[in-house]
């Protein structure tokens, strides 16, 4: 993980078969830093509806404790992504919540993940099952990023840097989907291609 507690650094890899990452990073090595998971995501849209235009995220998370997340900007190499992040642990989900629609904050949709987290060499390595495929995001600097890429044998998965929820936005259009929030309830009994998770102009 990044030492700069207030700089994220990031890859995103389309990685379908999470069972093969997970079998090369016990074979690495890598302690398993927090077990399977599942996560609840609440993303939050000033009074202006200006934050999804300018690369802002607000988001309130609750998996085993609850977090308050602040993003912004986006600096993107070799898909790596870079950009600033600050989050702090908040003692009660639903209060903080309360407090962020009292501050003129409205969710505008909800998402879930199963995530399993492991640590090697100081880099954070998360499996994510989202609700249309699985992906491996791996955290720390640019060359430990690269280098644990090789070391697991991902050269060749695709790299995404945009953000899940917009990758949501992807799939929608693709399959013509209607519903706002991206839930394992929703996607229930729907194929989801890798070719549906792509901008239409890059396919």
């Amino acid at each position: 993980m990044s030492n700069n507690k207030l700089e994220e650094t990031e890859v995103k890899l389309y990685t379908p078969y999470l069972v093969v990452v997970h079998t090369a990073l016990e074979k690495l090595g890598a302690t398993l830093e927090k077990p399977r998971v599942f996560e609840r995501n609440v993303r939050y849209e000033n009074q202006e509806n200006t934050f999804q235009t300018q690369g802002i995220v607000l988001r309130l998370r609750q998996d085993n404790q609850a977090k308050l997340t602040y993003k912004t900007g986006k600096g993107i190499t070799n898909g790596i992504v870079s950009r600033l992040e600050a989050e702090v642990v908040v003692s009660d989900f639903d209060t903080m919540d309360t407090m962020l629609k009292l501050l003129g904050f409205e969710p505008y949709m909800v998402y879930e993940k199963y995530r399993t987290t492991y640590i090697y060499d100081d880099a954070e390595i998360v499996l994510d099952e989202m609700p249309y495929g699985n992906f491996t995001e791996i955290e720390g600097t640019v060359n430990q990023i690269e280098t644990i890429i090789e070391q697991l044998d991902l050269g060749e998965r695709p790299r995404f840097t945009d953000s899940y929820t917009v990758i949501f936005e992807h799939v929608k259009h693709h399959l013509n989907l209607d519903f706002t929030d991206l839930s394992f309830n929703n996607f229930e009994g729907i194929d989801v291609s890798e070719q549906a998770l792509y901008p239409s102009q890059d396919l």
